[in-house]
Formats: C-alpha cells, sequence, structure tokens
C-alpha cells in the first residue's frame, strides 16, 4: 500500500491530491468491508482475500447499503483496479486472482447533462457583485473562474509569480498531474486582479479570505452561491440553477463553443486530457442544437416563406352580393 501510493501514484502516475484522497477513500472503504466479511482485523488481511468475489461483493455493498450511485461505484473500482494493477506488477504467482479483478466491468450509467450557465446568466450573476474590498475580491474571483475555466483547486493555488498583467495579458495554471497550461485574461479581469490587496508572503496564493488566510472550496462556493441568490432577485432563471465552481468551469467551455471555437482548442484551454470530455459539452449545448436544426431546415428548402398579411377589403359587400 505504502508503495502504491507513495511511489506508483505520486511519482509515477504524478497523480493529483485529489485522485490520491478519492483513492485512500475507496481502499479504506474496501478493507473494513474485507475486514468484516472475513471476520479478521484489517492488520491481519492476506493477499489472497482480495479477490473477484470480495470486490463485486463490496460493489454491491457501497450501491445497496451505503447508497451510492452507479457512478460512485465506478469511481471504488477504478482504486482497487489501480490497486490490483500495482499488486499484478510485484506478484506474479497471483496473477490470475488479480486479473479476474480486472476483468470486472464498469457499471454502464446514464449520462446527465452538463449544467451550465447561458453567458447572459453568467454576466447577471458577476454584475450583482457591490462594492468594498470583499466586493473586489469576490468580482476577481468571478470573473477569473469564468474567463479561464479553470478548476477551482486551479485557482485557489494561484500566486503572483503565475500571473502576467501586462501584455500579453495571460496566467498560468497547474492542472491534475502538475500539468501546465496558460489562459489568457480579459482586461476586465486584469483591472479586478489589479484592485485586489497583494499577499504578505509572494509565494502565497492571491485569493484570500477577510482574515487574510488562503481561500479554501467551500468559501469559494459560499461567493458564488451568494451573488447567484442577490442577482436571482432580478433574473429569476437563476433559482432552478444550483451553481457551483465547476458550473462556471461548464459555462466558460460553452460561451467558447458558441463562439465558434474548434473543440481540440477548447481542450486545451480547460486542460482536458482527451477531446472526448469536450466533446460532451456539445451535446449539452442547446442553442447549438437549434442553430444545427435551423441550418438543416434552411438547406433542406423547407424554410417557410412569409405570408402575405391579410387587410381588410371595401368589397366584401360586393363580394358577397355576387354570390
Amino acid at each position: 500500500m505504502q508503495s502504491f501510493f507513495e511511489s506508483h501514484l505520486r511519482r509515477v502516475r504524478g497523480a493529483s491530491e485529489h485522485t490520491i484522497r478519492a483513492y485512500r477513500d475507496a481502499l479504506k472503504l474496501f478493507f473494513m468491508f474485507l475486514a468484516e466479511t472475513v471476520g479478521r482485523s484489517v492488520a491481519d488481511l492476506r493477499l489472497e482475500d482480495i479477490c473477484s468475489e470480495s470486490v463485486v461483493a463490496f460493489l454491491h455493498h457501497v450501491e445497496s447499503k451505503r447508497g451510492n450511485s452507479a457512478v460512485t461505484r465506478n469511481c471504488r473500482l477504478a482504486a482497487i483496479r489501480s490497486f490490483t494493477e500495482h499488486l499484478l506488477r510485484h506478484d506474479i504467482p497471483r496473477a490470475e486472482q488479480y486479473s479476474r479483478i480486472l476483468s470486472i466491468p464498469v457499471k454502464r450509467t446514464t449520462n446527465r447533462p452538463i449544467p451550465y450557465l447561458e453567458p447572459e446568466e453568467a454576466r447577471a450573476v458577476i454584475s450583482a457583485v457591490g462594492a468594498g474590498q470583499a466586493a473586489a475580491r469576490d468580482r476577481a474571483l468571478l470573473l477569473f473562474l469564468y474567463n479561464t475555466g479553470a478548476r477551482v483547486s486551479e485557482v485557489l493555488a494561484v500566486r503572483p509569480r503565475d500571473l502576467h498583467l501586462v501584455r500579453p495579458r495571460q496566467v498560468r495554471l497547474y492542472g491534475k498531474g502538475s500539468k501546465e497550461r496558460i489562459c489568457p485574461l480579459w482586461p476586465e479581469t486584469i483591472a479586478a486582479l489589479r484592485a485586489l490587496p497583494a499577499p504578505p508572503d509572494p509565494d502565497q496564493p492571491i485569493f484570500r479570505n477577510a482574515r487574510g488566510a488562503p481561500l479554501t472550496r467551500d468559501g469559494v462556493a459560499y461567493i458564488i452561491v451568494k451573488h447567484v441568490h442577490r442577482a436571482s432577485e432580478a433574473h429569476p432563471e437563476l433559482r432552478r440553477h444550483h451553481v457551483t465552481p465547476h458550473v462556471l468551469r461548464h459555462a466558460c467551455a460553452v460561451a467558447l463553443l458558441q463562439s465558434g471555437v474548434e473543440v481540440t482548442v477548447i481542450r486545451d484551454y480547460l486542460g482536458h486530457a482527451s477531446v472526448a470530455t469536450t466533446n460532451r459539452y456539445i451535446t449539452t449545448n442547446l442553442e447549438m442544437k437549434r442553430r444545427a436544426l435551423q441550418a438543416f431546415w434552411k438547406r433542406a428548402g423547407l424554410d417557410r416563406k412569409s405570408a402575405t398579411e391579410w387587410r381588410p377589403s371595401s368589397k366584401l359587400l360586393a363580394f358577397l352580393a355576387s354570390l
């Protein structure tokens, strides 16, 4: 276990802290379930106990007893598979036992539409920010999230040295697996960032709370919900959205698609590992589907011709008399 987390995940795969925590939680649950099943403590578990039957039983347990969704079940399986592959590399005599675990299929799930805000809704949320020192931070934060489409972990890690506030205006972001990418910044975002007080240490994050400590994920979520609630007073349609930092990332992707930006460019802009992830936004975007349908209708020669407008005529009585 120690070599799996410290050597394989961190050094070989370069996994993010989020991935490491997710794998840690999944394997912890699995070993606790396994110990209860075989009637021994976790310290007394043996490699022979890690078999396909126990993994299938655990996956059924997380769905039926813990109430987890099929998506969560598949995430737990991914962690167990990764650990099993590590075992296979170091324990060849049990290869058949491990191969049976690796052959367990993921469960088919229903792809839900990606939640996002239309550009008008995103602008309404940003415009709802008031005045004051805290408002200046909130405005810079919302603009930065929407401008870059960055993950909240990437935003919270931005330091002064990552920003280039003169031409070319840009920011260096550090994504999953320590991957770097550069995103351009709007003049409005630059102006909002310049209004922020500089952190006491240049190596400290630029987004900070009222006490001067680095902002947290929960802090970002609270700020977004607060301004969405305020904006919903003038824009009631916002009340049907549950807006999180990742929803603003989706909103950025959809706005880029609606602007005609190529999918491969958006993939690099958002830091996706595969263009297949970016393609999910195309299936979600109703505006693009509407435009495609209109273009198809016109191309098929079915464009509706405007009818002649009816006007009252003084010859009505004459027409009736002629009948």
